[in-house]
């Protein structure tokens, strides 16, 4: 799977909140200002090259479906990110987030409560 631009990625969420749509049903779900149909609809065919979408044809209709699901995108999208930007360790995610004051007391709490979870299964 190759990466998606911040656009890409934009418009990847749209279809995986419909699941499948021709391209007009995109068009209607973005924000002002929207960009030309023919600009989206290159966007469309730049995402079914990248392998994320699929199509099936009713005449010079094509619907598009997703073939990606967002928890692999996400999945993949995440362990990039620890991989390239925090050397692999989710330790130093953690500790950016903390520092960061990106993380409520209660979201480490529950935190906690995963790992202990976790280590009572191992």
């Amino acid at each position: 799977m190759e990466e998606l631009t911040a656009h890409e990625e934009q418009i990847m969420k749209i279809f995986w909140k419909l699941d499948r749509a021709i391209v007009r049903d995109v068009l209607y779900e973005l924000p002002d200002p929207k960009p030309p149909y023919t600009t989206l609809a290159s966007t469309v065919k730049v995402l079914e090259k990248k392998g994320y979408l699929g199509h099936k044809s009713y005449g010079k209709t094509n619907e598009y479906y997703t073939l990606v699901a967002e928890s692999d995108y996400r999945k993949k999208s995440f362990n990039h990110l620890v991989r390239n930007f925090f050397g692999g360790s989710v330790e130093n995610v953690l500790s950016f987030l903390v520092k960061e004051k990106k993380v409520s007391e209660k979201e480490i709490r529950e935190m906690q409560r995963l790992i202990d979870g976790y280590e009572k299964k191992q």
